[in-house]
């Protein structure tokens, strides 16, 4: 067909269109193309005339028929040409380039059909980065097609049309993938096999396959769509490539088991782990790596889980924690998989930590410094193991502090006490030999991270109501007696227990600070006032007056005060009274001390002697002999707590008695010793009786068991109030979960608290319901 010239005019624009035959512009290009997927080098020129042959084509008019110089005629050609003329033209060019491409594709088949493993890899990966690079030139040089023509026949629903560079993926695909792919395939897998086993490999033709699959999963129903599909290499490569995984680490995990222990088997598969991630890295789609991580993980680690739990006991029985920590880190990956472990670890802190405090027997019972530090001791221990074996995992972390309150609650030393309460009341007697004065204390620094482990082992005693009775009681005494190492410390430690239970666990704590305080002043305010009445005491006189409610001291019985002290006493009476009206002072003289100048032995001594001491003592200023009868009469001291202070005069040598110590009765005779020495100057006899500290102990525990019956009302009325009408279950579980911050009540005491309640018309049981109580407002 001849060229000729179409003129077209609309809007005062005149174009002109060549009319141009396919056969035309076909050779050359043709020649043009061949040259683009040998790799030859391309001068630009010559790429610019490719892509003008292409675009002359598609903006040829020659398949326009019955072309009129009429006005209407004219209009729909300028519609073609402006709107798109490209599109009524490309379908034969496109048949072509189609057809180029498979018979370019056929040919390099045949010449790679026979090949295998790595000969066919080479083959494959370097004719597909050729060809890929060429089509993407041919791609460039067709771009005019693929704006126009293609993309009108896509958005006109035609399907099997594609851009030319998808055109030549897809063409690959069925006439070079389909043939080759098994045998390339079969052939990575080999390639990665033998690197499995400790060969070095070319990991570029493995990349060059994975390139290739991964591209060719063009999204054929939405060709434009961005990103791949998958599919491809999912079918053709990673299926295969993971059942391949599995059957090599079932086989070397079957086998190093048989021939190796468990710790170096960890070590392994930690090792191979790591390897396979590496491998996704280094030459397989990211998309891989959650799948093949999951199936690594199950052959690995999850088919012999079982294994591991008889390891792990093993492991923790022989203190390996960098094998404890490996274990963790591969158990970790199984879901659920660490169920078991916390399991072990909680049974085997909870009896190392049984065995310790037996193993330390009766020094334990005895000696609350032992019995604390071998708690601390296992407590470190197992919480630095969680902390860097398990990396604080809190799974872990709730198995420690379940072992340490079974251990600490329940033990050898609670049951020879027949009580669970000992425990928090040796931690308040370890409390007090750090806070109180002692030529050992430590230093500031010392003592507050002694007194932040305290607080470890406070944060596990279910019973922390009776460590508030016994340490009040404790502190109460340092206070009285100015025995406390530091007053920082002693706030400090407050300041703990107040954070770990509240304002109202440690505000009758507090309250004793203030009147300590209080009474400094006091005591500044009476010697005022003496000086301004021109009166003086005989004696060096202070007094700490403390609030009733406050103080955990029982009111003392009255005996005979020593005359050297009525006076002062006397004095300070009427001095409170008048400041205070309606104040009542109670004395407590039992918790009063005082010191004594002798002048009667070849030293002068300060005996440091409780009240009750000073009495007996200053009836030696009038004869050197008395029987206990006239003791107990001049002193009105009770006939039990007189022998007992009478005892501990004895052990002193400050008297002497013909009967034995142990043996005394109102008859026996106590002389003052004349011949009296002791290295010190000052002495201090002041030591507790047993009686008074059986009879303090009683007490306490009795108190705690009233105060407790107390919390358990207020809360059942609490809960009540709230919810009107609950069943007992339900009010028991609430009562008991209320409480368990402050100690574990016992439900037969819960039932018999509701009892009273019912008694004091707080409740009552509901009419018709069983085991179903109302409240009454």
């Amino acid at each position: 067909m001849s060229n000729k010239n179409l003129m077209i005019t609309g809007n005062g624009n005149t174009q002109t269109l060549k009319q141009i035959d396919l056969d035309q512009i076909w050779g050359d290009l043709l020649k043009g193309i061949e040259h683009v997927y040998k790799r030859h080098a391309m001068p630009k020129a010559r790429y610019m005339q490719l892509y003008t042959h292409v675009y002359n084509y598609c903006t040829s008019v020659h398949q326009l028929t019955n072309c009129r110089s009429s006005s209407s005629s004219s209009s729909k050609i300028k519609r073609s040409q402006v709107g798109g003329g490209a599109q009524l033209v490309g379908l034969e060019l496109y048949k072509r380039l189609r057809e180029f491409l498979r018979g370019y594709l056929v040919t390099l088949c045949s010449d790679g059909i026979n090949r295998m493993d790595e000969d066919v890899l080479k083959f494959y990966t370097n004719q597909w980065e050729e060809y890929q690079f060429s089509s993407k030139v041919l791609n460039g040089v067709c771009a005019y097609l693929n704006r126009h023509w293609v993309k009108r026949e896509c958005e006109e629903g035609r399907k099997g049309i594609y851009e030319i560079y998808q055109l030549a993926l897809v063409t690959w695909r069925d006439h070079l993938f389909k043939q080759l792919n098994k045998q390339v395939t079969n052939a990575v897998l080999k390639l990665i096999e033998r690197e499995r086993n400790g060969e070095t490999i070319n990991t570029r033709l493995v990349s060059g396959v994975i390139n290739c699959y991964v591209e060719l999963g063009l999204n054929e129903e939405e060709p434009s769509a961005r990103g791949p599909n998958l599919s491809v290499y999912k079918d053709s490569f990673e299926n295969m490539f993971l059942e391949d995984t599995e059957r090599f680490y079932t086989r070397e995990s079957t086998n190093f088991l048989a021939q190796n222990p468990v710790t170096e088997y960890m070590k392994k598969a930690g090792e191979r782990l790591l390897e396979e991630k590496k491998r996704v890295q280094v030459y397989l789609h990211e998309t891989t790596s959650e799948r093949l991580a999951k199936t690594c993980e199950r052959v690995l680690i999850q088919k012999h889980l079982e294994l591991f739990h008889q390891e792990f006991q093993q492991l923790l029985n022989a203190d390996k924690n960098d094998d404890l920590g490996r274990m963790y880190n591969l158990v970790a990956r199984i879901p659920d998989g660490l169920g078991e472990l916390k399991t072990l670890l909680e049974a085997h802190i909870a009896n190392q930590g049984l065995e310790a405090i037996e193993r330390c027997g009766e020094a334990a019972n005895n000696d609350p410094k032992i019995y604390v530090n071998t708690i601390l001791a296992v407590h470190k221990k197992y919480n630095a193991l969680v902390l860097i074996a398990f990396n604080n995992d809190s799974g872990f972390v709730a198995a420690l502090d379940k072992a340490c309150g079974r251990f600490i609650n329940g033990n050898s030393v609670t049951k020879n006490a027949n009580s669970s309460s000992k425990s928090p009341e040796l931690l308040a007697k370890y409390c007090d030999l750090l806070l109180k004065k002692s030529s050992k204390n430590p230093e500031e620094a010392e003592l507050e991270d002694t007194l932040n482990q305290v607080m470890v082992v406070f944060k596990y005693i279910e019973d922390k109501d009776v460590f508030q009775k016994f340490y009040s009681k404790m502190l109460a005494k340092r206070l009285v007696q100015h025995m406390s190492a530091s007053d920082d410390a002693e706030a400090s430690m407050i300041s703990k227990l107040k954070q770990a239970c509240g304002f109202e666990y440690t505000s009758k704590l507090q309250r004793m600070f203030q009147d300590i305080g209080v009474s400094k002043d006091l005591n500044e305010q009476f010697r005022n006032h003496l000086f301004d009445v021109s009166e003086s005491l005989d004696i060096d006189f202070s007094i700490q007056v403390l609030s009733s409610g406050s103080w955990p001291f029982q009111q003392s019985f009255t005996f005979g005060l020593p005359t050297e002290l009525e006076r002062s006493v006397h004095r300070f009476t009427n001095f409170y009274s008048g400041r205070h009206s309606g104040r009542k002072l109670n004395w407590l003289y039992n918790m009063s001390k005082g010191e004594l100048h002798t002048n009667c032995f070849k030293n002068r001594y300060t005996l440091q002697a409780s009240t009750f001491q000073m009495a007996v003592l200053l009836q030696f200023n009038v004869a050197d002999s008395w029987s206990i009868s006239q003791l107990e009469e001049n002193t009105q001291i009770k006939s039990d707590f007189l022998i007992q202070v009478i005892q501990i005069l004895l052990k002193a040598k400050l008297i002497t008695c013909d009967d034995d110590e142990n043996d005394l009765s109102p008859s026996s005779i106590v002389n003052l010793f004349l011949g009296y020495k002791n290295k010190k100057l000052r002495v201090n006899i002041n030591i507790p009786m047993k009686t008074e500290l059986k009879m303090e102990q009683e007490t306490t525990h009795k108190h705690i068991e009233e105060d407790r019956k107390l919390l358990i009302q207020a809360a059942i009325v609490r809960i009540m109030k709230m919810r009107k009408v609950l069943k007992h279950q339900q009010l028991v579980a609430e009562v008991l979960n209320q409480l368990s911050s402050r100690f574990k009540p016992r439900v037969h005491i819960i039932k018999k608290c509701i009892d009273i309640l019912i008694e004091k018309e707080y409740l009552e049981r509901t009419d018709g319901q069983k085991d179903t109580y109302s409240y009454l407002a």
